[in-house]
């Protein structure tokens, strides 16, 4: 363990004793505020780079920016912020440069061109940063994987408080990605996009791009001191991937991931001191439980989202299985009244379920048709109530007010026009038969001389 980690440990243990209940010191609050600010100016940056489909770019110039800070403190033998945020810009742009050349004059694909790029800056950045860190304290655990504990330790006088350089830091780094994307938010849309687009309008998307890298090389270098750069790539992606899922909506997709990282920040924090004491430790890193939380929110948003969820999927799906199953009940059954002239005709469960080739799912419509009073059900021979007579002599207009627009207007008759027609009418509203009916010139029979209700 290197001396940062030596430190850390001490600073935890010195706040927690084992076995002693968790007390809450301002020392907390500003771990959480210094890692809601790191994380949300990575994720405002990171939803683009998730609609750009360059989500890898984010990782690469995390790691690639690593010559660029040793190569500033070599030159300036300082560690101030701000020839820091000079060498990351500098090799951040660069490193964006590179891919993109590499891409167009080899014929490799972007994601070779990343892989050869930035693994060559980053293990270039690790043999500097360690030559650096034999004649000053910097540690490359620190770089790697963020020193979020100390941070309250190393403060800066604002107006009368006691504020973390690094909450300072990221704080500002939100301001400017915020008002970055707030002046250009046209220009970032248009190129996110449809480049193409935006060059035809006027908007150079090149210059768009490598200010947007430049901004995530300087975000980066902001995140470094909190999360470290490992840490700093699933801030980056995963709140921008996971508000992704959760609309698609560009404005409140930047919301939703703001949201979550911030929410990653506190719920990473509160998992670092509480979720090891279940299992016999101490605590464990920050950063890291920022990560997992953000991981498991992902996971959230993944299998229940609204309209890309996979369990939002299964519902959805299920829910039009359903409504395709009963609609075939209700139209089988209008059918057979309109066949044999008689109201009160009914059906038997089995002649339906072998006329419709139908599994479980017409048990499930069944219990749902009788639930809504649409048909009677006694004794397993079905007929439809007066309620469920209106709805399916709607399903049966819609269904033949296609077969005739199909028929007369596009060709396709016969076979072909019913069996279209059968998946449209499950899909067909009020306002479509009327467009339907205009265009067919107001038929009053179907293709096949019968009467559309």
């Amino acid at each position: 363990m290197g001396p940062t980690g030596v430190l850390i440990q001490i600073v935890r243990h010195s706040l927690f004793q084992k076995g002693s209940p968790m007390q809450w010191t301002f020392l907390d609050t500003w771990i959480i505020v210094t890692g809601m600010l790191s994380a949300m100016s990575c994720a405002l940056l990171g939803s683009y780079l998730v609609l750009r489909r360059m989500s890898m770019m984010g990782d690469a110039i995390s790691h690639a920016v690593l010559p660029g800070l040793a190569v500033a403190f070599l030159i300036t033998g300082s560690r101030d912020s701000l020839p820091m945020l000079a060498g990351a810009v500098a090799v951040g742009v660069l490193t964006a440069v590179l891919i993109q050349g590499v891409n167009r004059l080899s014929g490799l694909d972007q994601g070779a061109s990343m892989g050869v790029i930035f693994t060559t800056l980053f293990a270039l950045g690790l043999i500097l940063i360690r030559q650096a860190a034999d004649h000053v304290d910097l540690d490359p655990g620190c770089v790697l994987y963020g020193a979020i504990e100390l941070t309250p330790l190393d403060t800066y006088a604002l107006f009368g408080w006691e504020v973390p350089r690094a909450a300072l830091t990221n704080g500002l780094m939100l301001l400017v990605n915020s008002a970055f994307v707030l002046l250009f938010f046209k220009e970032l849309r248009i190129t996110s996009f449809d480049p193409g687009l935006a060059t035809t309008m006027g908007f150079n998307a090149s210059v768009m791009h490598y200010v947007l890298m430049g901004l995530v090389a300087a975000t980066t270098i902001a995140a470094f001191e909190s999360v470290g750069s490992i840490i700093v790539i699933a801030m980056l992606i995963v709140p921008g991937a996971a508000a992704h899922l959760l609309s698609d909506r560009l404005g409140p997709m930047l919301v939703i991931s703001l949201v979550l990282a911030a929410l990653a920040a506190v719920l990473g924090h509160l998992g670092a001191i509480t979720v090891p004491t279940w299992i016999g430790f101490r605590d464990t890193s920050t950063a890291g439980m920022m990560a997992v939380a953000v991981g498991l929110l992902f996971l959230a948003a993944f299998l229940f989202g609204p309209r890309h969820g996979v369990v939002g999927r299964m519902i959805a799906q299920g829910r039009l299985a359903l409504r395709i199953n009963r609609d075939d009940v209700l139209g089988m059954l209008y059918r057979v009244r309109e066949l044999t002239g008689q109201p009160s005709a009914a059906v038997k469960v089995e002649d339906l379920r072998k006329a419709l080739k139908a599994g479980w799912w017409l048990n499930v419509a069944l219990v749902d048709l009788t639930r809504k009073k649409l048909i009677h059900c006694p004794l397993q021979d079905m007929r439809l109530t007066e309620k469920g007579m209106q709805s399916a002599a709607n399903l049966i207009r819609s269904h033949r007010l296609w077969e005739t627009y199909l028929c007369d207007k596009l060709g396709f008759c016969d076979a072909e026009a019913h069996y279209a027609a059968h998946r449209l009418e499950h899909v067909t509203d009020q306002k479509m038969q009327q467009r339907l009916r205009h265009a067919s010139n107001f038929p009053n029979e179907d293709p096949h001389h019968k009467p559309i209700p």
